[in-house]
């Protein structure tokens, strides 16, 4: 037990135990997968940030304000139908996003049964990557390099008039905020990338319930997965996606924190 000795105005000494009565501090494992160390001042403003952004999409869904990140989503759903062809042997010859949030991939060959959930699933993903890669600076600067690489793919293949513009905002917007971190403020990158993760996962859930739960979209991803398996409902097949895209999201709130109280 570590003592130290106090004098007191009568001349008496007396011995005080520098840990009295307090629980030693947790040891943090490597990685901290129990979350001992959580939360500190760090994990306290990533998690404030993060209900800051739900809040706002929240309240201002259906303002002007969130029109390009509506449309942004749309690309990150249909750049996964895309990277699933690929992935499958398939050749995709067009990536087209509308004005009315809608889009389309314009594809040959590949697995239909991989390429059909990608976009719904893929959305989802995706917005939990960036989540998690928010909590450290360096993966910040490798998921917005990978989200510049996917804008600039985009534009070889066949894009829409409105995905062109949007692709060159947005990779303007991205590199401004990484010049921005480098030279001006630290961590600028690491909340834009923690908003991009949490609006691209909360459309993903939203666009699944809209779409897929409350009504039955002929032609829509489910419509096709139905299509695919007699036996799965289009309003079935989109519960699926809903829980699995809720799933990415808390795994990707858990995740971040893991990594930012491991380093």
């Amino acid at each position: 037990m570590l003592l130290r000795t106090r004098y007191l105005q009568s001349g008496f000494q007396e011995n005080l135990d520098l840990f009295d009565d307090a629980p030693p501090p947790p040891e943090c494992s490597n990685p901290n997968w129990k979350l001992d160390c959580c939360c500190g001042d760090e994990e306290i403003i990533f998690i404030s940030l993060l209900c800051g952004y739900l809040l706002a999409n929240f309240f201002l869904w259906n303002s002007l304000l969130l029109k390009p990140m509506k449309l942004i989503a749309v690309f990150v759903h249909e750049f996964s139908h895309a990277t699933a062809c690929w992935v499958t042997g398939g050749k995709v010859s067009a990536i087209e996003v509308y004005n009315n949030e809608g889009g389309v991939t314009k594809y040959e060959g590949g697995k239909r049964c991989i390429i059909i959930p990608a976009g719904y699933l893929g959305c989802s993903f995706w917005g939990m990557v960036f989540v998690v890669f928010s909590g450290d600076r360096t993966a910040s600067l490798i998921s917005a390099c990978v989200f510049l690489f996917a804008l600039v793919v985009s534009l070889f293949v066949a894009p829409s008039r409105i995905l062109i513009f949007l692709s060159i905002g947005f990779c303007v917007l991205t590199v401004g905020f990484i010049l921005m971190d480098r030279f001006l403020f630290h961590p600028l990158l690491q909340y834009l990338t923690l908003f991009y993760g949490v609006f691209i996962g909360s459309f993903s859930v939203y666009d699944i319930y809209d779409d897929l739960m409350t009504r039955t979209v002929e032609g829509s991803d489910a419509h096709a997965c139905h299509q695919l398996i007699p036996c799965c409902l289009p309003r079935l097949v989109g519960f699926q996606f809903a829980v699995v895209a809720l799933g990415f999201q808390t795994l990707g709130l858990y995740l971040a924190l893991v990594w930012m109280t491991s380093t």
